[in-house]
């Protein structure tokens, strides 16, 4: 993978369905322009901080696995199976199925269905998802990298068509400060707002889990976050203030409705349609983001946890002929058919999205592990590449912790049993792993995992 396809994998899932959704909620709920931008700003310094981090972090450990490989370089394998056993059987599989689900409205906007075949729909959106990972990373890489780089061009020629063709009116954002009529109670707004600005962010930290996939990863992982981060964070300005400029705050009434009443001042009857076609397109390029990186999460847990050898180890191997990590494709699939048949992807996105936060946080923490001195944390893994001596540490990782303590917090206040009831789903993890070394004790290897 070269420096657009990485690229690619840094945008994919951040702009995805939330593009449509959550800026009109976040605009009807401050009730300013300068508040609105405010706020997207605030969440791009932040993900810029955390770009760099991961960036560092990335090209340290260039290898498929991402977060779990960090984390078991700071803080050893418990933290960082605890972190993969979210990633591969909880948070993601029911990102995926959300998403699925999510978008069948749109579908059938563009095509009229019977009631059994939209139901049938995000189950074979998952299925020819896991087909084209299944057979290699040529061939996924090749559809997302299109498929984000498209909805990118789609979305700019969207503002382009609202600012040119007379359809947006500067009026609509005059007075820049005044909050409008109706709007939420201020720091309400603003925690909400932030809240929903991180879930339309997330997701740029995705390219660290195929680095082992990426060429010339020293030069190709630095401009794929950064440069990804500064897309999005363009594309999200843009397009939330040609929203406002095209619709009034005053008139906004719900999220879904907003699309609608959006796409007919663009275009009129067909308005509808063609914006279910743009929100297709950015669906689609997030869950192709999702489906090729999560499974190396997978394949890197298993292929470390295992050692060739108990329940774990087919995970760990790749398909003799395209290369990628199949098993890990299959159970990545099963699982998010799993959790769309129990109809639980709203429940676990819920409980799990504080744990998410918790689990950036201390991975942008290993930086100050690796720049201590000290002996490593796994003496399995390579000696550390040495201490940090980059222009922007420590400064980077420290806004990034202040502003994922201050997500945390908020999180805790407006849905603590959520939160909570999450941190002990992961929690769960635990005595999974235990199980999981348990069952292969005829592994000279297990004694070293299980006093590890």
């Amino acid at each position: 993978m070269g420096v657009w396809a990485a690229t690619a994998v840094v945008t994919g899932e951040a702009i995805s369905l939330g593009i449509f959704l959550t800026p009109a909620g976040m605009a009807k709920s401050l009730g300013s322009p300068a508040l609105l931008g405010a706020v997207w700003f605030g969440m791009a310094v932040v993900t810029l901080a955390g770009a760099l981090c991961f960036t560092e972090l990335a090209v340290r450990n260039p290898h498929d696995g991402g977060e779990y490989l960090y984390l078991r370089r700071g803080f050893g394998r418990r933290v960082a199976f605890l972190y993969g056993w979210m990633a591969a059987v909880v948070m993601y599989p029911g990102v995926a199925a959300a998403l699925c689900v999510g978008s069948v409205p749109y579908a059938q906007a563009l095509f009229p269905m019977p009631a059994g075949a939209a139901a049938a729909l995000p189950a074979c959106i998952l299925l020819a998802l896991g087909a084209i990972n299944y057979f290699g990373t040529s061939l996924s890489s090749g559809a997302m990298t299109t498929l984000n780089w498209l909805k990118i061009s789609v979305l700019a020629a969207l503002v382009g068509w609202a600012v040119l063709w007379g359809h947006a009116a500067l009026a609509n954002l005059s007075p820049l400060t005044l909050r409008r009529a109706g709007s939420d109670p201020l720091g309400g707004a603003i925690a909400g707002a932030a809240i929903s600005a991180f879930f339309c962010f997330g997701g740029w930290w995705e390219a660290g889990k195929i680095a082992g996939e990426v060429r010339n990863p020293r030069r190709t992982l630095p401009i794929a976050f950064t440069g990804g981060v500064a897309v999005v964070t363009a594309v999200y300005l843009l397009v939330s203030f040609a929203f406002v400029a095209v619709v009034p705050m005053e008139q906004i009434q719900t999220n879904s409705a907003f699309v609608a009443q959006f796409g007919q001042a663009l275009f009129g009857a067909a308005g509808g349609r063609v914006l279910a076609a743009c929100v297709l397109l950015c669906v689609v390029g997030g869950l192709m983001v999702l489906s090729m990186a999560v499974p190396r999460v997978t394949y890197a847990l298993a292929r470390e946890e295992s050692t060739g050898a108990g329940p774990l180890a087919a995970f760990g191997r790749l398909h003799p002929r395209f290369g990628s990590p199949a098993n890990a494709v299959l159970l990545q699939t099963v699982m998010a058919l799993a959790v769309l048949g129990l109809g639980a992807f709203d429940r676990i996105l819920a409980f799990i999205i504080f744990s998410a936060v918790v689990f950036l946080a201390l991975t942008v923490a290993t930086l100050f592990r690796a720049s201590a001195a000290g002996p490593a944390t796994d003496p399995d893994l390579p000696a550390q590449a040495g201490p940090m001596r980059i222009w922007w540490y420590p400064l980077a990782p420290i806004i990034f912790l202040a502003g994922s303590g201050v997500l945390a917090a908020m999180l805790l206040m407006h849905s603590p049993g959520p939160s909570l009831l999450g941190a002990a789903v992961v929690l769960s993890g635990l005595p999974v792993r235990w199980l999981l070394v348990l069952g292969k004790r005829a592994n000279p290897a297990a004694k070293e995992l299980l006093s590890s």
